[in-house]
């Protein structure tokens, strides 16, 4: 396969392109933005955690970059959910897979409604995630010391400092959710590695999907 698009097959090695490299940049570049961005803001809201400062250059410096790098990660997001949103709205089947979640505990994957590109809990991931950065943005330029924060009463901007903590909390929860995920359902971080998934691996975890892209190709 000389050029990798998503959802392409290649039946002579049994491989199946999930994740075109486009896609597969731009995911990476939202996880380190949010790695940097969890680290300082941390730092700036639980003081024993200070510490972590240091790895900014110090306590001036990570109070600088926090806010350019959340904005850089928020752009990013939205161009990879540019890419994702077709594919994330919830359907019928996700509900049924949902009233199901002890069987996707359990591992019994044969027993829920076959699963499209992405299950519901990935959706959920995705919907939460992007209302959690549409939040923290806005709240993220209200208290932006430097710009706008003069632009608003001190209880607003109290408020929108808890806002911003209590959002970036669920965001930071999302994302650990998120890769346990990834590293439980063995073959998902090879995906977004690799960009592509076996047969095998498709086949179980996202039954209707492998049926959409194989459609006519393994004749």
């Amino acid at each position: 396969m000389n050029k990798q698009t998503a959802d392409s097959v290649n039946a002579s090695t049994g491989q199946i392109v999930r994740y075109a490299p486009s896609t597969r940049i731009t995911h990476w570049l939202v996880a380190i933005s949010f790695v940097l961005l969890a680290l300082s803001g941390l730092a700036m809201f639980y003081p024993p955690l200070f510490g972590l400062s240091s790895l900014f250059g110090g306590g001036d410096t990570m109070r600088a970059v926090h806010p350019w790098i959340g904005v850089f990660m928020v752009v990013v997001f939205l161009v990879l959910a540019g890419k994702l949103h077709r594919h994330m709205r919830i359907q019928q089947r996700d509900r049924q897979w949902l009233r199901q979640i002890k069987d996707v505990t359990a591992n019994r994957e044969e027993n829920l409604p076959e699963v499209g590109r992405y299950n519901a809990g990935q959706k959920l991931v995705y919907l939460v995630a992007l209302l959690s950065l549409i939040v923290l943005l806005f709240t993220g330029l209200e208290i932006w010391r430097a710009y706008f924060t003069a632009y608003f009463p001190i209880d607003i901007t109290r408020f929108a400092a808890l806002l911003h903590a209590f959002f970036a909390f669920v965001l930071m929860l999302t994302i650990i959710v998120h890769i346990y995920a990834a590293i439980w359902v063995k073959g998902s971080v090879r995906a977004m590695t690799r960009g592509t998934v076996s047969y095998g691996w498709a086949w179980k975890h996202h039954r209707a999907w492998f049926r959409d892209v194989t459609k006519g190709s393994l004749k």
